[in-house]
């Protein structure tokens, strides 16, 4: 005799061995008395295909969970994103009516004011990040130079200049050179005296 484990899919197993056997061998039984009632071969199979069926109607319920859970994951992310697009659309539209943002579902919560120290934490969380991503402001940005230490300087020679040619110079009266007055008269007491002795004294 088959014995009836406590797994249901054991006692799928067990039962269809069962149905195969009384199909079998009790084919041709009239009645059989079973826990104080009869039943026939027909009867008796039926009761055995019960767990059978409700096994098999299980695992394609699973399968078929399986696959609409697969797909909601894969439709809820877009799912998503349109709705938080609806909301924002309510948000900018309704701003100025809670009234009517709760009509959607949507309640706006209180800014609370922060604290001291939550201030604190974010100004030196801010200043930390700066300093992490090297950010500048514009008095320090001025203050970063570059590091020249020397410059070669090429010259560029230019062409002599070319003096354009008259055809006919003017010559100007100022640029001739005086002639007789040139020579200063040397005055007649400036010249030594020739030819004239030293008195001497008597």
């Amino acid at each position: 005799m088959a014995t009836i484990k406590n797994t249901k899919g054991q006692v799928v197993v067990v039962a269809k061995q069962l149905i195969a056997g009384t199909e079998k061998h009790l084919a041709s039984a009239t009645q059989v008395t079973l826990l104080g009632s009869s039943f026939t071969p027909a009867q008796i199979i039926s009761e055995l295909q019960s767990p059978v069926t409700l096994r098999a109607d299980v695992d394609a319920s699973k399968a078929s969970t399986k696959a609409k859970i697969a797909n909601e994951a894969t439709q809820m992310a877009a799912v998503r994103a349109f709705m938080s697009a609806f909301e924002s659309f309510l948000k900018g539209a309704f701003g100025s009516s809670p009234d009517v943002l709760a009509d959607f579902g949507i309640t706006r919560k209180p800014r609370a004011p922060l604290t001291l120290e939550a201030k604190a934490a974010a100004a030196a969380k801010r200043a930390s990040t700066r300093a992490a991503r090297h950010t500048m402001g514009p008095k320090q940005k001025l203050a970063v130079v570059g590091d020249v230490t020397s410059v070669v300087v090429t010259p560029v020679r230019a062409s002599a200049p070319t003096v354009p040619t008259q055809s006919n110079p003017t010559v100007l009266a100022t640029s001739a050179v005086p002639t007789g007055a040139s020579s200063p008269t040397v005055p007649a007491t400036s010249a030594a005296p020739t030819g004239a002795a030293a008195p001497h004294p008597a």
